[in-house]
């Protein structure tokens, strides 16, 4: 099983950057693929950024390529993510998700994961 707990998020100017984690305290945190989503008010969950299990293969949603950088220490159990040049349409809660186990391949499709953490708010401002 995999508990998965945000930090990093807060108020920034537009412009700037967070680093975002997501930490996990269970035994299975290599065997998964994880990923980054994020909701902004009013509107529904999208994906921003996922990683293989072993940190070879990412993708990004085309809204946040080249700003964004997901990446991933399994030795710590950590995920993480870059944000550079935030920009207003970044406000969101950001969460973190697992895949199943042995579900190694990253993956877009929020229906995929089956772990989520409680999120962590990032705001921009202009």
């Amino acid at each position: 099983q995999v508990q998965l707990v945000e930090s990093g998020g807060g108020l920034v100017q537009a412009g700037g950057s967070l680093r975002l984690s997501c930490a996990d305290s269970g035994r299975t945190f290599s065997m998964r693929a994880l990923g980054w989503f994020r909701q902004a008010p009013g509107k529904e969950r999208e994906f921003v950024a996922a990683i293989n299990s072993r940190g070879g293969n990412t993708l990004y949603a085309d809204s946040v390529k080249g700003r964004f950088t997901i990446s991933r220490d399994n030795a710590r159990n950590t995920l993480y993510l870059q944000i550079n040049s935030l920009q207003s349409e970044d406000t969101a809660v950001y969460y973190c998700a697992a895949r199943p186990i042995f579900g190694t391949s990253a993956d877009r499709n929020a229906h995929n994961y089956d772990s989520w953490g409680q999120g962590t708010q990032v705001t921009v401002s202009s």
